[in-house]
C-alpha cells in the first residue's frame, strides 16, 4: 500500500534520480547515489558514494516529489526552517540517522542477518513520533490523516510509517538490492519470477551488460 500519494517515478529527476523503491521508505533509503560494501563480514551500513540529502532543502523537495509533503506542507515547512535554521539543520540530522537505521535494518532483512538492537530502537522511537500524529477522520467512511503540526520532521512520519507496514508485512521477503557497481540502492521485487536482480535493467543492468562485453572482448 502506498501513502500520502506516493508513486514510483521512471522519469529521472536531476537531484534524485529515478524513484524504483516501490515504497516510500524504501527511495528514502535511496537518497544516495549509491553504496559499496566496507569489506566487513556483515556489512549493515556499507560506504555512502554521493550525499543527496546535503540539505534541509533537498529533504524537502525529496518530500514533495514523493508525494510525502503537499507542495503547501513543503512552502510552510520552508518558512519554518528559515526561521529557525538550528532545528531545521536538527531535522535534517534527525532524517539521516532514521535513513541509515532503515538501511541497516532492511540489508539485513535481504541478507537473512539479525537485525541490530540499535537500529531497531531508531526505527521504533520514529514510528512513535509518527503516530503521535496520526489522526482517524471521516463520518461513515473513515481514513488516517496526519494533524496540522508544523513540524520540521513532518516528512519522516510516512517514511516511518511506510517501513513499519514493510517490516512488518509479507513483502518484506520481496526486498532486494541492486548489485551494479557502486550502486547498492534497495527495491521491491515486484515481478511475477521474483528474479528482479536490477534497481532499473536500463541503467544498472545495461552498465553490467557491457562491463561483461568489454571483458570478453579483452
Amino acid at each position: 500500500m502506498y501513502y500520502d500519494g506516493y508513486t514510483a517515478m521512471d522519469v529521472p529527476d536531476p537531484q534524485f534520480g529515478k524513484l524504483v523503491g516501490g515504497r516510500l521508505c524504501l527511495d528514502f533509503v535511496n537518497t544516495v547515489c549509491g553504496r559499496i560494501p566496507a569489506g566487513r563480514q556483515r556489512d549493515y551500513a556499507g560506504r555512502v558514494v554521493g550525499e543527496r540529502l546535503d540539505s534541509y532543502g533537498a529533504l524537502l523537495r525529496w518530500g514533495g516529489l514523493t508525494g510525502a509533503l503537499t507542495a503547501g506542507q513543503a512552502r510552510a515547512l520552508a518558512r519554518e526552517a528559515s526561521a529557525r535554521p538550528a532545528k531545521a539543520d536538527a531535522a535534517l540530522k534527525e532524517s539521516l540517522a532514521l535513513r541509515e537505521a532503515l538501511y541497516s535494518v532492511f540489508k539485513a532483512a535481504v541478507e537473512g542477518w539479525p537485525a541490530r538492537p540499535g537500529d531497531l530502537v531508531a526505527v521504533n522511537r520514529s514510528l512513535r513520533q509518527a503516530r503521535a500524529h496520526e489522526r482517524l477522520i471521516g463520518t461513515a467512511r473513515f481514513q488516517w490523516a496526519w494533524d496540522d503540526t508544523p513540524a520540521l520532521d513532518r516528512m519522516l512520519w510516512p517514511i516511518a510509517r511506510s517501513a513499519g507496514d514493510l517490516l512488518a508485512g509479507p513483502d518484506l521477503e520481496r526486498v532486494r538490492q541492486c548489485p551494479g557497481e557502486e550502486c547498492g540502492w534497495l527495491f521491491l521485487d515486484t515481478s511475477r519470477s521474483r528474479r528482479r536482480q536490477w534497481c532499473d535493467m536500463a541503467e544498472c543492468g545495461n552498465l553490467a551488460k557491457v562491463r561483461r562485453f568489454r571483458q570478453k572482448r579483452t
